[in-house]
């Protein structure tokens, strides 16, 4: 029995697998995109149950397919995994879900690569590890679970129901740390939410979304400094979106603490970074709001002043006086939700593109093992490049690279 051919095999049905198919379809190429579970699997069963997308339905995207509804909505998770689904109906994407990769090598002797998978062998010219940023959860082994406390990562929170009764501390304050630490403290739990360096743009300024200064401010296609690691961006889209303002959850009634460091003896110690923590947010919000009112001066745009979004809440008592050691009995926590972000695993592809870390080594997406590409990635050529929109454009250079690789390969050479 033979195996299975075909051009280009991309892993991974989610968003950065459909919009590869888009262009790979559309220039003619041969491709399979193979999914382990169903289209936008992440989306469907690796979030919590109020999660929404980030930015607004008419942003959050691919160009050939609208939301439908409001298109200033935040998209909930069910809703955006049913977008793929139809993504790939509309452009005949050719995914097979189910079917899990176990390795893929290259061929000895020959171009291309061999790929076992969970339904058989494929070989390919190319292949495309599309998995996205979001494999292995990040969960510091901090608090022994001797220490009898429910421990999850974020990607495992459902609901407060479904926690034990009791306190509940967030570590991380990113994205998914505010809006869960939020989420629970409105359903009337006591919450700490634990703050490290941290960016916290405006959700809107001036009647326009966050996600739309960023376009005109060319933002969206700035491209990653080497050697600078980027902070996590605190911004919601929970309840029509909002900024995130950490006085105001504060004010609400969570606790907050500065960077989790250490455990022993039933108690957490905490840095003592949360003002300076604040403080750098606020500087990053501040900034945007300048560079906004100097852009809509500069192209006369005739946008409403907001001077209210220039107002600071006063400092709480938590960033006046913080908690440095946290008794957890005492404090009533029983659960902590570990919102520390992910690891890559790629121990499947077992090809020259990895670093000594397993890290992908590439430029913009082009590894280091000729015929071989990452999409997905954070900053993988600019900051849009993990977000709906920025992946599909990143699809697209990775689909003219493989375009212009196949036309060096099919010269003939001089003839004698």
């Amino acid at each position: 029995m033979t195996d299975e051919k075909t051009e280009v095999l991309v892993v991974g049905g989610g968003q950065a697998g459909i919009a590869m198919s888009e262009h790979l379809g559309a220039e003619g190429v041969s491709h399979i995109v193979l999914e382990r579970g169903r289209i936008a699997e992440s989306w469907r069963t690796k979030r919590w149950d109020s999660l929404v997308a980030n930015g607004p339905a008419w942003h959050d995207r691919f160009p050939g397919l609208e939301f439908a509804g409001d298109p200033d909505a935040f998209v909930g998770k069910e809703d955006v995994a049913a977008y793929m689904e139809a993504y790939a109906a509309q452009i005949d994407a050719p995914v097979r879900c189910g079917v899990e990769v176990a390795s893929v090598t290259r061929l000895e002797g020959k171009q291309g690569f061999r790929a076992e998978t969970s339904a058989g062998p494929i070989e390919a010219d190319y292949v495309v590890a599309a998995t996205g940023p979001f494999h292995t959860p990040l969960m510091p082994k901090l608090v022994p679970d001797t220490a009898g406390l429910t421990q999850m990562h974020s990607i495992d929170y459902r609901n407060p129901d479904a926690l034990p009764d009791g306190a509940v501390l967030v570590v991380g304050a990113g994205s998914s740390g505010v809006q869960i630490a939020a989420e629970l403290r409105e359903a009337g739990r006591d919450v700490y939410l634990s703050v490290g360096p941290h960016g916290r743009p405006p959700r809107s300024y001036r009647g326009r979304d966050y996600c739309w200064w960023l376009g005109v401010l060319n933002k969206w296609d700035a491209e990653a400094t080497p050697g600078v690691e980027h902070v996590t961006i605190s911004v919601s889209g929970a309840k029509g979106g909002h900024t995130v303002d950490f006085r105001a959850l504060a004010h609400a009634g969570i606790t907050l603490v500065g960077r989790t460091e250490s455990y022993a003896d039933g108690h957490l110690t905490f840095a003592p970074d949360l003002a300076r923590n604040i403080a750098e947010g606020d500087r990053n919000y501040l900034a945007v709001l300048d560079e906004a009112d100097a852009f809509a001066a500069d192209n006369g745009l005739d946008l409403p002043e907001e001077p209210e979004a220039r107002q600071i809440l006063p400092d709480p008592g938590c960033v006046t006086h913080p908690v440095l050691d946290l008794d957890l009995a005492k404090a009533g926590i029983t659960t902590i939700i570990w919102a520390t972000g992910f690891a890559l695993d790629y121990g499947w592809l077992k090809v020259n593109a990895l670093d000594a870390d397993g890290k992908p080594s590439h430029l913009r997406g082009i590894s280091d093992e000729p015929g071989v590409y990452f999409l997905g990635l954070p900053w993988q050529t600019r900051r849009a490049s993990s977000f709906i929109y920025g992946v599909w454009h990143d699809a697209r250079y990775i689909t003219d690279h493989i375009l212009k690789r196949r036309a060096y390969l099919a010269y003939p050479g001089k003839t004698a």
